[in-house]
């Protein structure tokens, strides 16, 4: 038997003052993109905004449905519309924050496991990091460096698609 452990670095910011500039206006279109949020039955509003490497900001938000399966999340509607409208860019930034009426977000809302899994393979696609800052309007923000240090153990089938 063996045991192993792994570990992440992130950064903290307190708010939005601590980031540089980029990091700035792309929490605040990721703010923006929640206007765009369909969510009807759970009053919570995700907003992504993601800076491709030509400087293009493609904006994301979560689409609800009465079948609850059926719906998307604002990470997966962005990275969906990057790679059908433009599947060689290259993806630097995301952006992902929420908002909702019936209480106050306190800490930075992260993906679900699903959005974890497409981000994942998007940076193996690209092969390169994605940077990744959880915003928490009016709080605190979380930065990483790499999709990969987010979901270590995502699936991952190089035989799968070959040959």
């Amino acid at each position: 038997m063996n045991t192993l452990s792994f570990s992440i670095s992130y950064q903290t910011f307190d708010s939005l003052d601590e980031l540089n500039a980029s990091d700035q206006t792309l929490c605040k279109k990721s703010e923006e993109a929640l206007s765009t949020s369909y969510s009807p039955y759970s009053k919570f509003k995700v907003g992504t905004a993601i800076l491709l490497a030509d400087g293009q900001v493609v904006l994301g938000s979560n689409q609800e449905n009465v079948a609850y399966p059926s719906g998307l999340c604002a990470e997966r509607v962005a990275l969906f519309a990057i790679g059908a409208n433009n599947p060689n860019a290259v993806i630097k930034t995301m952006a992902i924050t929420a908002f909702t009426n019936n209480f106050k977000i306190e800490n930075p809302v992260t993906s679900c496991g699903s959005c974890l899994q497409v981000m994942a393979e998007c940076e193996k696609r690209q092969n390169s990091p994605i940077e990744v800052l959880f915003y928490c309007i009016g709080g605190q923000i979380i930065k990483v460096k790499s999709v990969k240090s987010l979901l270590p153990f995502g699936f991952v089938e190089d035989r799968l698609g070959a040959g």
